[in-house]
């Protein structure tokens, strides 16, 4: 990745063979653009100084939100989690989404999970 190279959402995606492992396509100042295929729950955790924005391109997400409060996305559909607020991605079925995030966030917040992803891991 170049910063002069177009970037194909869908060929970005179609690379990925692992759920829960976003992978970083592109850069805008101090946000990271990433790709990521989800399946299954990830784990509750909260981002503490950043938002973090989903994007569906296909299937349909269910994020859970602390207070019992659940937010159903899908296709070309986006919500941006607030900072400090508790979630819990959830895929039923496999979903392709595009995530943007300060280039500070850890992937699972403030929680170290056996699905974390380090940052460099996400680079590759």
């Amino acid at each position: 990745m170049t910063e002069t190279d177009p970037v194909d959402i869908a060929a970005a995606l179609a690379t990925l063979t692992d759920h829960r492992n976003p992978r970083v396509v592109g850069r805008v100042n101090d946000q990271y653009v990433k790709v990521a295929k989800l399946l299954g729950e990830l784990v509750w955790h909260a981002h503490d100084a950043e938002d973090e924005l989903f994007y569906v391109v296909s299937g349909e997400l269910r994020i859970q939100l602390e207070g019992d409060r659940e937010v159903h996305l899908g296709p070309g559909q986006f919500y941006v989690v607030p900072r400090g607020v508790r979630h819990n991605p959830i895929a039923e079925q496999e979903v392709q989404i595009v995530l943007i995030e300060t280039v500070t966030t850890a992937h699972t917040g403030d929680v170290d999970h056996e699905r974390s992803v380090p940052i460099a891991d996400q680079l590759r």
